[in-house]
């Protein structure tokens, strides 16, 4: 009896041992994660596991990027220099004068301080008195006794003087232009034929340079670098040679070879040797022989010289009939009003100033930017 009992006990541990383990095998598969999607094409499988311990997952990584193509790079125009920001000197000098003139109504000191505020800032004496007449008999029909007013008139004044010529650079259409180039040594007129070589080749002339100064043992060398650098046609001639012959000889290779432009160099001429002025009087003459034309002669001035400068503008002008000043350095000199004196004097434009030592730094002047560099 106790043995049938025993195996009927036995029996029902096994029938529920079975329907446990069934039980469990049914809820293990209901909680099984879903099947994770297929992968795209394109896609990349990546494995995160969110902490030790865990079942790992799997989830899309997002396609790779199309790869960037790079263009042509692009070029950026270049900035023009600013007056104002170059002529920090020059309006130094005129700055604590302004400042004395502006404290008080106008009076017998006012124009004092006004009379060497210009001298100071090489206007020059006859072109001082010149500009203060006027802006006295403006003062007198106008009643005018604040010097904001006065200065407001000042600056009118000097535009007008400054903005009377034509600042353009001549270039004909025919046969090759020849721009001369002319001045004292040490004032730049190399650098300067390399910068306006530049210039005009971005503006598609064809350049030819004429090392005419053939005293000087580095200036053909030097002009050579500039033609390389520009991409111009370059004659030069032997140490000691004539000048006059180089100038032809680049006048004809341009005229052979369908060129624009010819930009003749010339040695420093002391204006106070005579028979150095006659010889640059010589090239000026064969420069225009046919097939050539001069449309252009241009005094290149260092601003730092100041009154010298207007005395070498008066002789060489006597000797070549010069069209046009390129103002160099006016970026680092106090003497800016020598501009103004050029013009009062002389009547000669001011055609291109350089306000720095780069090849964009040679602009165009602008006689108003230029006046309200010197007053702002």
């Amino acid at each position: 009896m106790e043995i049938v009992i025993l195996l009927v006990v036995l029996a029902v541990v096994i029938v529920a041992s079975l329907a446990y383990v069934g039980l469990r095998a049914r809820g293990s598969t209901d909680l099984e994660p879903p099947p994770a999607p297929p992968v795209e094409a394109g896609a990349s499988e990546v494995v995160v596991v969110e902490d030790e311990g865990q079942a790992s997952g799997t989830v899309l990584a997002p396609p790779p990027e199309a790869p960037t193509v790079e263009g042509p790079p692009v070029e950026v125009p270049p900035v023009r220099p600013s007056f104002r920001d170059r002529l920090a000197k020059a309006r130094g000098t005129f700055s604590g004068y302004l400042g004395s003139i502006r404290s008080r109504k106008v009076d017998a000191e006012t124009w004092d301080e006004l009379e060497e505020a210009l001298i100071r800032a090489d206007v020059g004496v006859a072109a001082t008195q010149q500009i203060l007449d006027q802006l006295r008999t403006m003062a007198k029909d106008e009643s005018i006794s604040d010097p904001e007013v006065l200065l407001e008139r000042l600056k009118a004044l000097l535009k007008g003087m400054l903005a009377t010529s034509d600042r353009s650079l001549h270039h004909q259409a025919g046969g090759p232009n020849v721009w001369l180039f002319v001045g004292v040594n040490g004032v730049g007129k190399t650098t300067t034929i390399g910068k306006i070589a530049r210039q005009q080749g971005a503006q598609g002339r064809s350049v030819v340079m004429a090392a005419g100064d053939t005293f000087r043992a580095a200036a053909a060398e030097q002009l050579a670098m500039w033609a390389d650098r520009t991409g111009a046609d370059i004659v030069r001639g032997s140490e000691g040679g004539d000048p006059s012959s180089v100038i032809f000889d680049a006048v004809e290779r341009a005229a052979a070879r369908g060129n624009d432009l010819v930009l003749g160099d010339t040695a420093g001429r002391l204006h106070t040797k005579t028979n150095l002025m006659d010889e640059l009087r010589k090239v000026r003459r064969v420069a225009d022989r046919d097939p050539g034309n001069v449309t252009e002669v241009l005094l290149v001035l260092d601003a730092t010289t100041g009154q010298n400068g207007l005395v070498q503008a008066q002789q060489f002008t006597d000797a070549v009939d010069v069209t046009g000043v390129v103002l160099t350095k006016l970026d680092g000199s106090a003497k800016g009003g020598i501009a103004l004196a050029i013009q009062a004097t002389l009547g000669i434009p001011i055609k291109l100033v350089g306000l720095g030592e780069t090849v964009d730094d040679l602009v165009e002047f602008d006689p108003d930017e230029f006046v309200e560099a010197l007053f702002a």
